[in-house]
């Protein structure tokens, strides 16, 4: 004998009520649980993240006072620096032998850069706006530092000017085991007089980037692919490295360094490329100023628009992002203004007559 089929009664609209109050919260929980379990990934993968990065970082974090200043701080310090008395520091005898004759000769050597044109700046989207737009130049043959000016060679201007050395050098000498980093801690005005008493000039900005990224347009000196075991970057070290250590970092010339390490001085100011989209406010030199005495004691500032340029600096540094020494990005910075990861090169015309006498 078959079950008889019994229909159900149709739901009552109070049953319907609790019916749909209790699918509402079903769905206000599940959706709930999902936000929670979302939050709580990101939070693993931001811990993650920050394990990672301390892991990676060049020096104990417990230090990090020793290693970061507050922003100003290089500046306050480096013209404390000027106005000092300072020790006597070497003489060109003691600083002829902090290295041997070759490798003065080495240091010593700057890359003919052939005439013609080249590609500066870029039209990648995601550059920043003034790097914008790439334009062909075209320079005469010029020829630029092969490396970054080096502590020695900075000590050997020192010895013979009498310029005061950088700020970090206590009583006047190089710290030990240096020798052979870039100079850091100068000003452009620094660089422009060790440039000036070298028989030499700082390289402009079109010069810098033609001896990086060659005739091809190349992002970094030695491709299209950045490659951190050809550079120092990014706290990799933590700090400078010698002049000499990245030889897989040379551009097309030869010419070492010119990425990462230091951040280089050039001779421009900081403008606008023709056709730059770069708002126009980029370009304008500001200064940090207190208006009232309650200001100054609370460190609220205003940043008020000056009749001055910055300058440019090219290439990235030991601190800088990755993508920051790409041979089209720019830098700036107030002439005045020195820091750790500050350094320059030189670059020289080159006449007829110097052409037909190499060997």
């Amino acid at each position: 004998m078959s079950a008889s089929y019994t229909p159900r009664s149709p739901l009552t609209p109070e049953e319907r009520a609790k019916r749909k109050r209790f699918l509402s919260a079903t769905l206000v929980t599940c959706t709930a649980i999902a936000m929670i379990g979302g939050a709580l990934h990101v939070v693993r993968l931001g811990a993650n993240r920050m394990a990672d990065m301390r892991a990676r970082a060049a020096y104990d974090l417990s230090s990090v006072h020793d290693h970061i200043r507050a922003a100003g701080e290089d500046l306050q310090r480096h013209d404390q620096n000027e106005h000092m008395p300072h020790a006597a520091g070497y003489s060109l005898d003691e600083v002829d032998a902090l290295l041997t004759a070759e490798q003065w000769r080495e240091l010593d050597t700057m890359a003919i850069i052939p005439a013609g044109k080249f590609l500066m700046g870029t039209d990648r989207p995601r550059a920043d706006a003034y790097d914008r737009p790439q334009h062909a130049v075209t320079l005469p043959t010029y020829r630029i530092d092969k490396y970054p000016v080096t502590n020695a060679q900075y000590a050997r201007f020192v010895a013979a000017t009498g310029h005061r050395p950088p700020l970090h050098w206590e009583d006047g000498k190089i710290p030990t085991g240096l020798e052979l980093h870039p100079v850091t801690m100068v000003s452009w005005f620094d660089a422009a007089s060790y440039a000036q008493w070298a028989g030499k000039r700082l390289p402009t900005e079109a010069e810098w980037e033609k001896a990086a990224r060659g005739a091809d347009g190349r992002r970094w000196p030695w491709g299209d692919q950045m490659d951190p075991t050809r550079l120092n970057t990014y706290y990799t070290l933590g700090s400078t490295s010698e002049v000499l250590r990245y030889r897989d970092g040379a551009s097309s010339y030869g010419v070492m360094d010119l990425a990462g390490n230091v951040s280089e001085w050039v001779s421009d100011d900081f403008e606008a490329y023709e056709g730059s989209d770069a708002p126009a406010e980029i370009f304008k030199g500001r200064v940090a100023v207190a208006e009232t005495p309650q200001d100054r004691a609370m460190k609220i500032v205003d940043f008020i628009p000056v009749d001055a340029k910055y300058k440019v600096l090219r290439g990235g540094s030991w601190k800088s992002d990755p993508f920051s020494t790409a041979t089209y990005h720019r830098n700036y910075s107030w002439p005045q203004y020195a820091s750790d990861f500050f350094g320059f090169r030189c670059a020289a015309d080159v006449t007829p007559n110097a052409m037909e006498s190499r060997p």
